[in-house]
């Protein structure tokens, strides 16, 4: 039987794990203070291209192999699990309307399987299938359409095998991929330089091997010290005085925050998960939890110079002596961790070069839907649980995820409330993510959005109350919602939900 568990026997609890593996984690955290992060800039380089594919006569089709290769990390070499030998993977452009077609060929040990997350397509079958396995060493053919009404937008895809995710996405399973569409054309933005930046954490040993977890790095959410930029360590990304840059952001780790400012400059605001927003949103930093993405512009308007693109300390909850995430043993705010608000980490670095006619930011975007009220309203409460042998266990309305199990049947074609409630409030944040539909933040604690934007995952912070609206359009069948710390799904904080007519 799921026993609650409050703050003090979480923090006992956690206490015993922290102190078997502190001096571990002072030797490592030791060895890399040098700083990985932190290179000199004769070490710049530009973020890794990875392998493009793009859509042809209205077909998207690649081949895409998981398989456990040596890549260069920050100068060294780390055995990590990639996507065609490429951390992060292909980058795949497809436009509404198009089919894609994914030969995928798990070379992993174990089982595996690919989530395209934050596309609107069918849950079935062989498209966006979270239930489907695919054992080592076979092959699968994925295919569906986007349809034609899809917005563009900045997705990605990783493995979604329940009870693997959180391992495989931290050993490197991830890559992008990109619907081009409407916001794309609007003149200011195709006007402005594009670059992708998808941010992933690592922690390797010393022979260059991902790190197992420990009980409370499973517990908490797993971090790694080694953080980079599209495959790079503090890349080098470039703007013209008076130009644009278009910046877009994916956090593909399986557990850290990425709280964003860049140097003397402000972010505005073009889209967050499931594509534009109306108008620029002004922004002095920037949040992502994990799977969340954001595209944002950057204009050219300081003196030539070089500008860091800073990671801030954010605290997730969790053990309040731990600082939030690994703390102690994995760079976190803790006691040992380099993410400190006098030390924050540098992701990557903003040059100056050449000069433009300045270019205006856009004054209009796209518009975004305005759902109207449903009269169905359903509750989730996000919480944990201490289970038999002194195991955590993380829950939806008190239930560990059972496959077997219809926790959620909606009516398709239907718009339903959803509100969101984190009763651990001494404890840790949780991103909530849907698959298939995407929402709209309605209400924080009962106060509203500022904006309307589409989105596929949402913070709810502990002790916080978050309201989202859900059309569900188009497809039927099964899917899940979780947590996308991903340690926390594959540990029960996953539902079912069933649409159907």
């Amino acid at each position: 039987m799921l026993k609650k568990i409050n703050r003090r026997k979480f923090i006992l609890f956690t206490a015993a794990s922290a102190v078997t593996a502190s001096a571990f984690g002072w030797a490592i955290a030791q060895n890399r203070k040098t700083s990985l992060n932190s290179p000199t800039p004769s070490d710049f380089n530009p973020p890794t291209s990875s392998q493009l594919y793009k859509s042809a006569s209205g077909l998207l089709e690649v081949d895409i192999a998981a398989s456990l290769k040596p890549v260069n990390l920050a100068g060294k070499t780390a055995y990590l699990l990639s996507y065609n030998e490429q951390v992060p993977g292909p980058r795949l452009e497809a436009k509404p309307g198009d089919t894609v077609r994914i030969r995928f060929t798990n070379n992993l040990s174990e089982h595996s399987n690919l989530h395209y997350h934050g596309l609107h397509v069918s849950p079935a079958g062989n498209a966006d299938n979270p239930f489907l396995n695919i054992p080592p060493k076979e092959s699968f053919t994925y295919e569906f359409t986007i349809p034609k009404n899809h917005p563009s937008g900045t997705f990605w895809y990783h493995p979604h095998h329940h009870g693997m995710v959180a391992g495989q996405v931290f050993s490197g399973l991830a890559g992008l991929l990109v619907i081009r569409g409407e916001l794309d054309e609007i003149p200011e933005i195709k006007a402005a330089k594009e670059e992708f930046l998808i941010l992933q954490d690592f922690d390797l040993d010393y022979n260059g091997n991902i790190q197992p977890p420990h009980h409370m790095a499973m517990m908490l959410g797993r971090e790694g010290e080694i953080l980079t930029a599209s495959g790079q360590v503090n890349p080098n990304l470039s703007i013209a005085k008076g130009g644009l840059l278009r910046l877009r952001i994916v956090n593909a780790s399986a557990s850290r925050f990425y709280r964003l400012v860049l140097e003397k400059h402000l972010f505005y605001l073009i889209a967050t998960d499931g594509g534009a927003v109306e108008t620029p949103v002004e922004l002095k930093e920037l949040l992502l939890s994990p799977g969340e993405r954001a595209e944002v512009l950057v204009r050219g308007e300081r003196e030539p110079s070089q500008y860091r693109l800073l990671n801030l300390a954010y605290d997730r909850g969790g053990m309040g002596m731990m600082g939030g995430g690994m703390g102690m043993m994995h760079g976190g705010r803790g006691m040992m961790g380099d993410n400190s608000p006098e030390n924050p980490q540098v992701l990557a670095t903003l040059t100056y070069q050449g000069s433009v006619s300045n270019l205006p930011l856009p004054q209009k975007l796209i518009p975004v839907e305005k759902l109207p009220q449903p009269k169905t309203v359903r509750r989730f409460e996000l919480s944990m649980a201490m289970s038999p042998g002194m195991g955590m266990a993380f829950l939806l309305n008190g239930k560990e995820f059972d496959p077997q199990v219809v926790n959620t049947q909606v009516k398709l074609n239907s718009i339903e409330d959803w509100e969101l409630v984190n009763i651990d409030p001494d404890l840790m944040d949780h991103p909530f993510h849907l698959h298939t539909n995407a929402f709209q933040i309605i209400s924080r604690n009962g106060k509203p959005e500022p904006y309307r934007a589409w989105k596929d995952t949402v913070l709810v912070r502990g002790g916080e109350t978050v309201r989202i609206r859900i059309p569900f359009r188009d497809f039927p069948g099964k899917t899940v919602y979780h947590c996308h710390i991903l340690d926390h799904e594959d540990l029960g904080m996953m539902g079912i939900i069933d649409m159907q007519v």
